[in-house]
């Protein structure tokens, strides 16, 4: 959404809450916090994780059925670029840990921007590469798994824009247009490029190649495709085709989804009473199309109503949450049969109060929640965006630090506990357990 790009890093445009007995909210925030106090500066005995798979609607591990709560922190490897800025990145997947969470989404890219991952066409920044390497290592530590994002299809982070600028360059692009990255054949061979490194990348840390290595969720194609030129969506259905297919040719074990918005496209009848405006169906992605897809393996899905809606009062804005998450765990269930992933929401703490944005959140996690208590293809949710302290140059409108006292926290710990209950318990870190 370009209105999410406000700086030069990326900027976004987020029942009633049980507390826990005894412990209560304030301790939860006591113990998240005081668990920073042994930051560790090597690498202990690394994590045993299994790759997750897809079984139908379902993701599995190691057999059992695998529901998601997560985050957000899309800054990991620029953070872990430098050493002076790398203990953020220790406390926030510590910190994720701590409340039971399981996957963070974050960036594997960084193109011609500073510290950028790849400078160039094929030129990479070996520092660089090995922040995204330190990130991958941390993760495991922790016994969470990325959820990694190729390319942007935004300005920030180089994004499409960049590959564009490159091949007018070098002389060779066919078009001006930001689209044209993903028609013109020259883009197009830089972005295989670039993906066939990212996955056969051997981590400097662990000695593992990223297609190897299960603390890697999965593989986001681009985050948030949208292609105006081509109304019609042939233009990026041929994209996402060809690249999932050429990932998948490398990287056989990881999953793959394309990192839509969740938007129905012009053919769909969805788009008069789903989309949240008629302009959503005319940005050349297809929900449904794109989703169909034989080597996509899961769906993703945004939600931000109030950056979709113009004029509209907070009851509505909630009943479009409920209304917009429940139609696409019935595709998932009985058109796609895949697995759900709502991997981006938030309300604006600008526009909204406190108890506001704590009932959207609550309303997602509680349907979230009832998907993988009737093991249904919602398959789990990821917050934007989880931060740590003195990041202003990252935040925006639904930066969320963990450990402040805000009644918004609770609400995480809360769903690990609840699927923790209903799915067995996901992580080796049971320090947890004592609030559920």
């Amino acid at each position: 959404m370009l209105h999410k790009v406000c700086k030069r890093y990326r900027i976004m445009v987020s029942g009633n809450g049980l507390f826990y007995p005894v412990v209560g909210f304030a301790s939860i925030v006591l113990f998240i916090y005081m668990s920073f106090g042994d930051v560790r500066f090597g690498f202990e005995e690394e994590a045993e994780l299994a790759f997750v798979e897809r079984n139908g609607t379902q993701f599995m591990v190691d057999g059992k059925a695998f529901y998601i709560n997560g985050w957000n922190s899309y800054w990991l490897m620029v953070q872990s670029v430098d050493e002076y800025s790398r203990p953020k990145v220790r406390e926030m997947l510590r910190a994720g840990a701590k409340m039971g969470l399981t996957v963070c989404r974050t960036w594997a890219f960084n193109d011609g921007d500073y510290n950028a991952l790849q400078s160039s066409p094929g030129v990479f920044n070996e520092q660089a590469f090995k922040a995204l390497d330190y990130v991958i290592a941390e993760a495991r530590q922790h016994g969470i798994r990325l959820l990694l994002s190729l390319v942007n299809n935004l300005h920030a982070y180089g994004g499409k824009t960049q590959y564009v600028k490159w091949a007018w360059q070098e002389g060779v692009g066919l078009s001006s247009s930001n689209d044209s990255f993903f028609f013109d054949p020259s883009i197009r061979s830089y972005f295989k490029n670039y993906v066939k490194t990212i996955l056969t990348r051997k981590n400097t840390i662990t000695g593992i190649e990223y297609r190897n290595d299960p603390t890697i969720f999965g593989w986001e194609l681009i985050n948030e495709p949208r292609c105006l030129t081509d109304p019609s969506g042939d233009t990026l259905q041929d994209w996402i085709e060809e690249m999932s297919a050429f990932v998948k040719l490398i990287d056989k074990r990881h999953l793959v989804t394309v990192g839509l918005e969740g938007f129905y496209g012009p053919n769909d009848p969805k788009r008069l009473t789903v989309n949240p405006e008629d302009w959503a169906s005319r940005l050349g992605s297809d929900f449904i199309r794109n989703s169909k897809i034989s080597n996509i393996d899961f769906t993703s899905v945004h939600i931000y109503p109030d950056h979709w809606f113009h004029h509209q009062v907070f009851e509505d804005y909630m009943k479009f949450v409920s209304k917009w998450m429940l139609s696409h765990i019935e595709d998932g269930d009985k058109v796609l049969n895949k697995p759900v992933l709502f991997s981006e929401y938030g309300l604006s703490d600008i526009n909204f109060t406190m108890p506001e944005r704590k009932t959207m959140y609550k309303t997602i996690l509680d349907i979230s929640y009832k998907s993988a208590k009737k093991n249904r293809s919602g398959a789990g949710a990821l917050v934007w965006q989880f931060l740590v302290g003195g990041m202003q140059e990252f935040t925006d409108d639904f930066g969320i630090i963990p450990w402040e006292k805000t009644p918004i926290p609770s609400l995480f710990v809360e769903q690990s506990c609840r699927l923790a209950k209903t799915k067995g318990w996901p992580h080796k870190d049971t320090s947890f357990k004592q609030f559920c």
